[in-house]
């Protein structure tokens, strides 16, 4: 299992993509699902990095890799004190569409396969099948 834990600094979130590099190449899967993957998590990172560790550099996001045969799930991890996961905004519905943030979710769950959150938020699992090739 790969896992990285990073300082709440932005610019670490390249850490994070040379962590889903490795693994995509490890599990040997298709473009399309690198770029998803790619997305979605680093949605979850920058997430945890603003949101659920408030931009303080003393806090670190831990990004655990779990494989399973038809599946790879991501799990991003913070220390802050969560949110309401199950009363988000639309980021579609038309009030919302012109603002700039809360998207991330959404597109996090458009991207993957299942996204499940726990700690009252501070921790997300993102999960896609493993399509090779």
């Amino acid at each position: 299992m790969h896992s990285i834990e990073i300082g709440s600094d932005l610019k670490n979130i390249t850490e994070v993509e040379l962590l889903i590099d490795t693994v995509c190449e490890d599990l040997k899967l298709n473009e399309d699902h690198y770029g998803n993957i790619l997305i979605a998590v680093t949605e979850a990172v920058n997430n945890a990095i603003v949101h659920g560790n408030g931009n303080d550099q003393e806090k670190k996001v831990k990004v655990e890799v779990e494989t399973a045969a038809d599946k790879v799930t991501f799990v991003v991890v913070d220390e802050g004190t969560g949110f309401d996961f199950s009363n988000l905004p639309d980021p579609t519905a038309p009030e919302n569409i012109e603002k700039p943030d809360g998207r991330g979710i959404f597109l996090m769950k458009n991207l993957s396969d299942e996204v499940d959150f726990d700690l009252n938020g501070s921790k997300v699992s993102i999960t896609f099948a493993a399509e090779h090739g």
